[in-house]
């Protein structure tokens, strides 16, 4: 089977429609999807959703985006949360300069109280990481250097060297639709050489969506065709790429392990 390891079924994109697009996901062999937290003001209805299909868990976190507007918020409360059974992953978190909705330091500050719970934890740190490559690689060094934690840098699209920091810290790679796009040829690159035992595959839906659905509305189910992609450039059958990327989510969501029956 396949996973999807990031979406977003609680956004309103989704209203009305989650029991619909739970059931494409699985005739599509996608067996389990993580629905990520953006506010933990909203962490109820994420929760709700999870809650509501055997096959979907989800995360607690705050989106660098939201670092301003949302509470600050202290490792001891995402921990707190944490706590649900269907919790497996801490985020999703990170550092975002091409938008700049939030400012710098709250992004900062956010960011490392999120890697305080994920090692508290030991529940992966998801990471949001776009025009920040330099910030990123540091603070993630730096912390990993005050103590492990797991972590994957989600819908990956940024530098070959910020692919090489985080592998080299023993983080994973998660890879969504922008990787079948025409003019990801970078990334394609990128793609092709990282190590298979560290890759995942995500929609981040509704956003992004791979081609052939490129222009439309992302759903759990069109991760087959990031995963038909980065198969081909990784020189494996789609079948073995499902199979390992299924296996590495399982490695790194420990506590997934415990909530699927994999049967």
């Amino acid at each position: 089977m396949l996973v999807d390891s990031h979406c977003h079924l609680d956004f309103k994109d989704f209203d009305g429609e989650v029991d619909a697009i739970v059931e494409r996901a699985g005739a599509a062999g996608v067996g389990l999807m993580v629905t990520i937290c953006t506010k933990v003001t909203q962490f109820d209805k994420v929760l709700a959703v999870a809650e509501r299909y055997d096959n979907v868990l989800c995360s607690v976190g705050i989106h660098p985006h939201e670092a301003e507007d949302e509470p600050e918020v202290e490792a001891a409360r995402l921990i707190e949360l944490a706590q649900h059974p269907k919790v497996v992953g801490i985020g999703e978190t990170g550092l975002d300069y091409f938008y700049e909705h939030a400012p710098r330091d709250a992004q900062r500050r956010n960011f490392v109280a999120h890697i305080h719970a994920a090692r508290e934890t030991g529940l992966p740190l998801i990471v949001h990481a776009r025009d920040a490559d330099e910030d990123m690689a540091d603070i993630l060094a730096h912390e990993m250097g005050e103590g492990a934690f797991p972590g994957l840098l989600h819908c990956f699209s940024s530098s070959p060297k910020l692919a090489r920091t985080a592998i080299d810290l023993g983080l994973y790679i998660s890879l969504s639709g922008i990787v079948t796009f025409k003019n990801a040829k970078e990334l394609q690159e990128t793609a092709a050489h990282l190590p298979l035992d560290r890759l995942l595959v995500e929609t981040d839906a509704p956003y992004l969506a791979p081609v052939p659905k490129r222009g439309k509305r992302n759903e759990p189910a069109f991760v087959a065709h990031t995963a038909a992609r980065v198969a081909e450039l990784q020189k494996i059958s789609p079948d073995a790429l499902a199979q390992k990327t299924t296996e590495n989510f399982f490695r790194l969501f420990t506590k997934a392990e415990a909530m699927v029956d994999r049967a």
